[in-house]
């Protein structure tokens, strides 16, 4: 899994590129440190390369959504794929993102 972050100064993107599974969410995790440390403007989460989310996965977009909630941002979640969209339907991350 490869995470690349663009941040402007009115938003920030991150790109996900492979798999998001259990043994990646470490690093991923620590990857978006500066995010989750900041998330009081827009955060895109661009899923169009991700082609997998684990239950550990899950949990950072959650983390992500917390932060954002608590200091007033913003996530949008943008092209997941139908197995990923299938996974949010499912877990209700359907109802507590905005998904483009």
């Amino acid at each position: 899994m490869e995470v690349f972050i663009n941040k402007t100064d009115s938003e920030t993107t991150v790109r996900f590129v492979g798999r998001l599974d259990t043994p990646a969410s470490a690093d991923v995790f620590k990857a978006l440190d500066p995010v989750i440390n900041d998330a009081s403007g827009t955060i895109i989460l661009d899923c169009k390369e991700m082609s997998y989310i684990s239950s550990s996965g899950l949990r950072i977009f959650l983390t992500l959504r917390k932060a954002a909630s608590a200091k007033g941002g913003r996530i949008i979640v943008k092209d997941i794929c139908n197995d990923i969209r299938q996974v949010f339907m499912m877990t209700g991350f359907l109802n507590l993102f905005e998904i483009q």
